[in-house]
Formats: C-alpha cells, structure tokens, sequence
C-alpha cells in the first residue's frame, strides 16, 4: 500500500508535498520524452534526441560500418542537445530561485521548439523529406537538452524526465530484497511507466503513417505544461524554493 500511496502522491500532491504541483507535470514531459524519442528514432536517422548515451553507442555503431545508422545525425543531436542544455542552464540561473516561474519559462521555449517542429513536418509533408530531419534533429535536441537541464535544476527525486538507468537501479538496489527500504518504489514505477505509455504512443502513431501526429501530441501536452506552469509561476508556497 506504501507503493501504491507513493504512486497516487506522485500523480495527484498533496498540498504539503515539498514538490508542489512538479512531480505531475515532470510526468508529462517524462511522457514527452518517450513520444519524441520514438518519433527520433524511428524517423530521423536511428538518432535518440533525449537520450545521449544511446547516441553515443550509435555513432560509435556508424563508425563502426553498421548499417542503419548515421554518424552525422548522432553528432548533431549529441551537439543540439548541449546546446539546449547551456540554454537550460542560463534560464535556470535567471529564474531559478523559483521553480514555478523556472519551469514556466523552460517549458514555453520547449514548447515553441516543438511547436516549430512541428510545422516542419507538415511544411515538408513528412520528417524524412529533404533538409526536413537535420532541421527537426536540431530543434528537438535543442528543445531535449534544455528539458532535461530544467528537470536537473528543479531537483525532484525520481524525476528526471529523461533517465531511467539510475530509476531502475533504484528499484532494484533500494528493494527489500535487496535489504533496503523500497523508497520512492511507486514514484519510479510510474516514472518509467511514463516513458513506456510515451515511447508507446509514438510507435503505435509512427507505424499507422501518423508521424506528424506524435510531434502535435508532443506540443498539446507542453502546452497543458505551460498553462499550468504559468498560473502557478508567481506562487510564495514553500514548493517553489530551489532544492
């Protein structure tokens, strides 16, 4: 039951959670990863624009002569990824002090990363079209890189958005069976569950020719984040100090 309340108080805080309303928005854009990744992945080169260490393993692939990969588009996301990481870092050490206000400002420039992102699909008619995948490679690493640079700064436990190697080991190592306590169990199950409905989703959408659909899914739920995020940006509650 420990779980299952740890699961719930992730989805829905209470009013004294120390986090605020962050632990279900992280969700969403944990959600997002999962859409984008799949949509990467599967139409832009083999290239993973949230998640680095596999792009590192791929460009290694390509250098190695397997066939399918990219050397170039690894590159790129890995170079658009940092740069949306600087990003993240100069708008965290602007607002900061304040995560409903740091998380507002992060999550409206991902959302018009996106949001552009998305009119290239539709303007090239596909992903896979011309100077269309260089251009989406660099938007969404950019618009990656700068989640996941917010995700870290905002500090919620369990709540990367992004990386799930360090969530799973915790499931494991902090497991009774493993003599420790089983903390945060149910936050982490829904964490990965998260990026597994997202990574889901976009499979299911790319293989029915919907690939413009994912990217539009992507910008509907930032959006739902940036509302959110902006009613509660002026917020004096104790959730909004940075950890």
């Amino acid at each position: 039951m420990t779980q299952l309340a740890d699961a719930w108080r992730s989805l829905v805080p209470g009013r004294d959670d120390p986090h605020g309303p962050l632990p279900p928005l992280l969700l969403m854009l944990t959600i997002v990863t999962g859409l984008v990744d799949a949509f990467s992945y599967l139409e832009l080169q083999h290239v993973l624009v949230a998640n680095m260490t596999g792009n590192v393993v791929f460009l290694a692939f390509a250098l190695g002569g397997v066939s399918g990969f990219v050397w170039w588009a690894s590159l790129l996301a890995i170079a658009m990824f940092m740069v949306g990481a600087l990003i993240g870092g100069r708008v965290a050490g602007r607002y900061g002090s304040n995560r409903g206000k740091h998380l507002y400002v992060a999550a409206l420039i991902e959302f018009t990363l996106v949001a552009a992102s998305l009119a290239v699909v539709v303007v090239a008619a596909g992903p896979d079209t011309g100077v269309a995948p260089s251009l989406l490679i660099v938007l969404l690493g950019i618009a990656l890189g700068l989640q996941n640079a917010t995700a870290r700064s905002l500090g919620v436990p369990d709540l990367t958005t992004t990386v799930l190697t360090l969530t799973i080991t915790g499931i494991a190592a902090d497991s009774h069976a493993a003599g420790g306590r089983s903390s945060r169990i149910g936050r982490r199950l829904v964490s990965v569950g998260s990026m597994f409905l997202g990574g889901l989703c976009g499979a299911v959408l790319v293989q029915a020719d919907l690939d413009w659909l994912v990217v539009a899914l992507t910008a509907a739920l930032l959006l739902v984040i940036v509302t959110t995020a902006f009613q509660v940006r002026n917020s004096r509650g104790g959730w909004t100090a940075k950890r």
